[in-house]
Order: structure tokens, then C-alpha cells, then sequence
């Protein structure tokens, strides 16, 4: 039996629809529920930024998490395949028209990704007073907050149509299937076949 925590929404159903495919079986969460019992497996339905923490802990064994958070949250799970799904980056918008300056004395940058964006930032060797916002980041530069803003950008419309544009790319991502190290050696075999046959189907 292998314990598989997945993020809500879209991830989740792309996820259950390979799982699907492979075996053969539908996998559905009932309405409402967190928990997908079938007999191998055990699905949990999580908060995208929870996948890492339950495979961690060894809540779950496997998980499909975007490498953004990974990074953002810098636990130690085993990396094991790009699902090459949920394709976006991180990236740097400021308003239209301004240009990137690296060397203004401080710089003002608002974000929900707090370690990347300091990262980023420090690897320039550059002071920069991050913001942690939740929601709504655009407004930020808008209404004088920050500078700039550090988000998940897919299209780029969002920030189009809130009068930003993407200044500086910070990094890729896509959905990756982790897993957790103790249960990589305790379930191995299970874990390889499931690896393999998305490996196979993906490409």
C-alpha cells in the first residue's frame, strides 16, 4: 500500500488521470472528501504547499508537488521524475516601462515566496526588503507597497492586465513526483514500478 499525497485542484486530476491510464482503474475522489482509499493505494488530498511536509514526515510516501515549492521549502524528499505538467516560472514583474536595477541602495520586493526571492537576491549581492504577501500581489508596485513583485507566472496575462510586465525569470517549474527517503528504501520496488510506468508514459 503506498500513501500518495496530491494538491488540490488541477494537479490532482491530471495526477489520478495518469494513475488512471497506467492501471487500468478509475481513480475519483467522492465529493468533498480528502481520502481515496483503493486497494493499493491511499490518496490524500492537501494544500500544494503541504505535499512536501506530509512526504517528509513519511505521511505519504509519494507525493506530486511543483518544483517552485520544493525549492521555496527546501525539504530533503527524493526528487524522482519532471512530469513535465504545470509548466510556469517564477519571475520578477515590475510596472511597465521600469527596467530592473540591481544597484539602488534597497530594493522593495513583494511575494508569497519568501526563500527563493531571498536567494535570488543574495546570490546578486543585494539588499532587498522582502514583503511577504499572500494574495492579490500585483497591487503591490501598484499602490507604491514594493518595487517589484516575485511570482508564479504562467501566461503572463495577470500581470498584463494589471499593468506589469515580467522583468527577470528566476526560474522553471513543473510537477514532480517525490518521494520520501525511508519509504524509498522500505517500498522500493512498488515505488520503482510506479516511477517506471510514468517515465514510460510521459514520454
Amino acid at each position: 500500500m503506498l500513501t500518495v499525497a496530491l494538491p488540490k485542484g488541477r494537479i490532482a486530476e491530471e495526477t489520478l488521470e495518469i494513475f488512471t491510464s497506467i492501471f487500468g482503474e478509475e481513480f475519483k475522489f467522492d465529493d468533498r472528501k480528502l481520502i481515496l482509499q483503493t486497494p493499493n493505494f491511499k490518496f490524500l488530498l492537501v494544500r500544494n504547499q503541504d505535499v512536501a511536509t506530509y512526504v517528509f514526515h513519511q505521511a505519504a510516501d509519494i507525493g506530486v508537488v511543483g518544483l517552485d515549492t520544493l525549492e521555496e521549502e527546501g525539504l530533503d524528499v527524493i526528487r524522482l521524475l519532471d512530469l513535465k505538467r504545470g509548466v510556469c516560472r517564477v519571475a520578477i514583474g515590475m510596472r511597465k516601462g521600469e527596467k530592473l536595477d540591481l544597484s539602488k541602495p534597497e530594493l522593495k520586493v513583494a511575494t508569497k515566496m519568501i526563500n527563493i526571492t531571498k536567494r535570488y537576491f543574495a546570490e546578486r549581492a543585494v539588499a532587498a526588503d522582502i514583503i511577504k504577501l499572500y494574495g492579490s500581489i500585483e497591487l503591490a508596485p501598484l499602490v507604491g507597497l514594493a518595487d517589484m513583485i516575485v511570482d508564479i507566472v504562467e501566461t503572463g496575462s495577470t500581470m498584463e492586465q494589471n499593468g506589469l510586465e515580467v522583468v527577470e525569470t528566476i526560474m522553471s517549474s513543473s510537477t514532480y513526483l517525490i518521494a520520501n527517503k525511508n519509504s524509498y528504501f522500505e517500498k522500493k520496488s512498488e515505488i520503482l514500478d510506479i516511477f517506471e510506468k510514468i517515465s514510460s508514459l510521459i514520454e
